[in-house]
């Protein structure tokens, strides 16, 4: 179970320990941020554009405004640490990646938008650590070509599920997708949801998923364009305490008769009544 902090925390220390800590309480084994080098992932052009913001009323200044430094970072791995939670991040471009390198996380994260990136790939799969790599928006040709590169540096990978669309209306998820790259990739497939309901992402898990990303927040109305796609705190409980308990309702196939219904048995089946 994944927290998807992104930039939800809109460039403040404090809402990310605060997300930070909800999704500790709720019962989630990581959360995950998201780190950008704005002057390489965007041209001058794009952020000399015009945007109003919290930040001032360029895209530059918006972006700028949601970025942490390494420092910042430096001070959330340490509450991490405090609590006893798994973070980790997804980097938007080589120069991130290296850097956040610095922190030893556990794992990788490879957004949809960087799928398609073949250098940034061969770089995360160097690391060798366990990768989750997101395939919205690509082809069964682009998948493969992702694989090929983690299979050729030796680095396991998780493939999830998901459409990028923020939020993503529930006839356009197409969950079976995780039974079709599960059998054509023979690898553990997640499933990262945009949806703004809980549902869906229990549908995943008793499909088969093994793990779910959820982005979360604080409140829904905050600034920000992944805001509304987002679980606030009564969600995140919802969606983790369901979860937890589909291996205990699945059980194991097995047709048996449990003891408590031998004790029924005797006292409503037909020959108990003579």
């Amino acid at each position: 179970m994944i927290a998807e902090i992104g930039i939800n925390h809109n460039g403040s220390v404090e809402i990310a320990k605060e997300l930070i800590n909800n999704s500790k309480e709720a019962g989630f084994d990581a959360v995950k941020f998201q780190k950008r080098e704005i002057s390489i992932v965007y041209s001058d052009e794009e952020l000399n554009k015009p945007r109003e913001s919290p930040w001032g009323t360029t895209q530059r200044e918006q972006k700028m405004g949601l970025e942490f430094s390494l420092k910042q970072y430096e001070e959330l791995d340490s509450f991490c640490k405090t609590i006893g939670i798994d973070w980790f991040v997804s980097c938007w471009d080589e120069v991130s990646q290296v850097k956040m390198k610095v922190f030893k996380t556990r794992y990788n994260k490879v957004a949809s938008a960087m799928a398609t990136n073949i250098e940034f790939l061969k770089l995360v799969s160097s690391e060798r650590k366990p990768t989750f790599l997101s395939t919205g928006m690509c082809t069964y040709s682009e998948i493969d070509r992702a694989i090929d590169i983690f299979k050729a540096n030796d680095c396991p990978i998780t493939l999830m599920h998901t459409v990028s669309d923020y939020p993503c209306v529930e006839e356009d998820l197409n969950l079976r997708c995780i039974n079709t790259l599960a059998e054509r990739y023979k690898c553990p497939v997640g499933y990262s949801g945009h949806e703004t309901g809980v549902s869906p992402s229990i549908f995943a898990a008793m499909l088969g998923a093994t793990c779910i990303e959820r982005h979360v927040t604080i409140d829904r109305s905050m600034y920000g364009s992944d805001q509304s796609a987002s679980l606030e705190m009564a969600g995140m409980r919802q969606l983790v305490s369901t979860i937890r308990k589909i291996p205990h309702c699945l059980g194991d196939g097995v047709k048996r008769i449990t003891e408590k219904e031998l004790v029924t048995a005797s006292k409503l089946r037909y020959w108990a009544m003579q």
